[in-house]
Parts: C-alpha cells; structure tokens; sequence
C-alpha cells in the first residue's frame, strides 16, 4: 500500500499541507471560497506540529494494526480488505471519540460541525494526495510502504 511520508529534515512548518488538504476537501476546490465563503468551513486532515527547531504534518498513518479500528463502537471506522486504508463511514460514526483516544499519533481530528471524526483519507479520487503534490520543500513523499507495519522505527523516513 501507498503511504504519505514525511522527510522531518526538509520540513519546513509553513503549513502549505493543511490549507491545499482543506481546499481539496471543500466543495469550491477554490482556496478564497474555501477560506471565506463555504459554511461551515472544510477542515484539514492534516495539522503541522511546529517547534522552535523541528516541524512536521501529523496525518493518519493508515496503521496495519490501526487501534481506532478495534475501538470503533459503531463499525465506522474500518480498513478497506483491497487497499489497506482505514476509513470513515461518515453515516455510521455517532461523534463518541474513541478512535482519537486510540490512536497514538492523535492523528485523527474531530469535526465539530456534523460531529464526526475526520482523518487523512489519501484524497480519493487524485493520484497523489493534494498535500504531497503541493509541498514547496517536497517533504512529503507518497510511496509504496517500506515495511508491512508504517511504525518500525528503522525506516528512513517517517509514515505520517
């Protein structure tokens, strides 16, 4: 399976990630109508953790053994058989949280508006994510996954 990947080193914090994830998520597709005009606003599934000296995007990590999965109460989270990626069934999530309390990369993100959980979902539909595609220091990378687990520690670059 095709991950996001992260270089930390040529990240840079400007955040270029979550405002191109939030047009890509909005229904103009336009970054002013996205911005200023749609109701409520789209939200990013993806954050930059910013520090003095290191930045990085947090997005799910689309786990082998995803945790929000087996906490899911209602079956809304799931991982798809064909492709490997953990999704949301936005009918079926209740808004309960358990799957951001699971998840140890605090990955996933509450939408407060129809409460439900939002999360990365690869952007289906685009070949690259619009995040990797719009990263001026390209330290996002989508690739075939390194290892079957995305969190073994020996991997030159970081799954977010």
């Amino acid at each position: 399976m095709r991950r996001v990947y992260v270089k930390e080193e040529a990240c840079i914090g400007c955040g270029l990630c979550e405002v191109y994830c939030l047009v890509e998520h909005s229904r103009s597709k336009d970054p002013i109508k996205a911005f200023k005009r749609e109701t409520p606003r789209p939200l990013p599934r993806v954050h930059v953790e910013r520090n003095i000296e290191v930045s990085f995007p947090i997005q799910c990590r689309h786990c082998a053994d995803p945790w929000c999965v087996y906490s899911c109460l209602t079956g809304a989270m799931r991982k798809e058989p064909t492709s490997d990626k953990v999704i949301v069934d936005m009918e079926k999530c209740i808004g309960c949280w358990t799957c951001l309390v699971a998840c140890p990369y605090g990955a996933l993100s509450r939408d407060l508006n129809s409460k439900t959980v939002i999360k990365c979902d690869l952007c289906p539909g685009r070949e690259i994510p619009a995040c990797v595609v719009n990263c001026p220091n390209e330290a996002l990378v989508y690739a075939e996954s390194q290892t079957e687990s995305p969190n073994v520690e020996s991997q030159a670059t970081v799954p977010i």
